[in-house]
C-alpha cells in the first residue's frame, strides 16, 4: 500500500464571526447540560467524538443550536481558547 502525502501544509481558517457564535453557542449549551445535571465537559466530548446530538439535551434548546456549527468550528474554538488562558 502506497501512501502518496503532500509536502505541502494545508490551510484551515474559519471567519471570525464563525468563531464568536461558536463561543456563543458553546456557553449556551454549556449552560443547558449543567441545568440539566450533566456533566457538561463529558457531553460535550462525546458529541465532539462521535457527531451523535443525542449526547446534548434539548433543554434550551442546546441540541438545535449545537448543531448550527460543524465539529471543526467547535474544535477551533475550543483549541483556541485553551491556548490563550496559557
Amino acid at each position: 500500500m502506497s501512501w502518496d502525502v503532500s509536502e505541502e501544509t494545508m490551510m484551515f481558517k474559519v471567519q471570525a464571526e464563525e468563531v464568536n457564535q461558536a463561543r456563543d453557542i458553546l456557553h449556551q449549551v454549556h449552560e443547558a447540560l449543567k441545568e440539566k445535571g450533566y456533566n457538561p465537559i463529558n457531553q460535550l466530548v462525546g458529541y465532539l467524538l462521535s457527531g451523535d446530538p443525542a449526547y446534548i439535551t434539548s433543554h434550551g434548546n442546546a441540541r438545535s443550536l449545537i448543531r448550527r456549527l460543524e465539529r471543526d468550528e467547535i474544535l477551533e474554538e475550543l483549541v483556541k481558547s485553551y491556548l490563550e488562558k496559557k
